[in-house]
């Protein structure tokens, strides 16, 4: 997966950078498909304290692109959340998926024994 990563007011240490990289190393596992991820990190010193720090991930899969954004007093702990949120997108798309495949599996075999008997 190619990951690109921007920050505003944000100097991009190596630690965030890895923080970053696991995380998304572990979206990855989860969705295959997945081709490009865009994390965008900001700081901005007129929001309220508690809300300074904004992470946002675009997750671009076939089909709609997934988005997630989350704002945290800490960087880390908004970096964590972001990625959890995307996690459950991610998890959300794919049971539809399967769920999608198997009834039509169950209509097919409902149509085959209809036939036979």
């Amino acid at each position: 997966m190619k990951l690109v990563l921007s920050t505003h007011n944000v100097t991009l240490t190596p630690a965030i950078q890895t923080h970053i990289e696991q995380h998304i190393e572990k979206l990855e596992n989860i969705d295959r498909d997945a081709v490009e991820a865009r994390v965008n990190v900001e700081h901005d010193h007129t929001k309220a304290p508690e809300l300074q720090f904004t992470c946002s991930i675009r997750i671009g899969v076939p089909g709609r692109d997934l988005f997630a954004e989350d704002s945290e007093s800490d960087l880390y702990a908004a970096i964590d959340l972001v990625t959890k949120k995307i996690g459950q997108q991610i998890r959300k798309r794919h049971n539809k998926f399967k769920a999608r495949t198997h009834s039509e599996a169950a209509k097919t075999k409902r149509k085959i024994q209809e036939m036979t008997d």
